[in-house]
């Protein structure tokens, strides 16, 4: 009797396992609620209309989803367009005016990472 409860225990946990290992395969790491993030485009892409630009570091990354959801956060907010390298994990920030770096920073805090060093 103690065995089938053992192994009934076992399949149950292989289960959500299994289930979690497939959900993040398929949506990332951070499963996302089973939905692919959607990428908010920066109203204004050229980089010649934005005269600062700051490099950050970003903890916490690590896929798709989450590059999206930062990048998402800066070009959200008017006058501001990120693109963010997910390998390097730095986000290159382009701004049409000056922020400072706690700006920045709490930018990213907010999209649920956590910032480094500001280049």
């Amino acid at each position: 009797m103690s065995t089938a409860i053992i192994c009934g225990i076992l399949i149950v946990f292989c289960y959500f396992g299994l289930r979690g290992t497939i959900k993040r395969t398929k949506y990332g790491c951070c499963g996302s609620g089973g939905s692919e993030v959607k990428k908010i485009k920066a109203a204004d892409k050229d980089i010649s209309h934005y005269p600062y630009a700051r490099t950050l570091e970003v903890e916490g990354m690590t896929c798709g989803n989450c590059k999206k959801r930062v990048e998402n956060e800066f070009n959200s907010l008017e006058g501001l367009y990120a693109s963010v390298d997910l390998k390097k994990k730095l986000a290159v920030i382009h701004m049409k005016e000056q922020m400072t770096e706690d700006e920045l920073k709490e930018i990213v805090r907010k999209a649920g990472y956590t910032p480094g060093k500001i280049k």
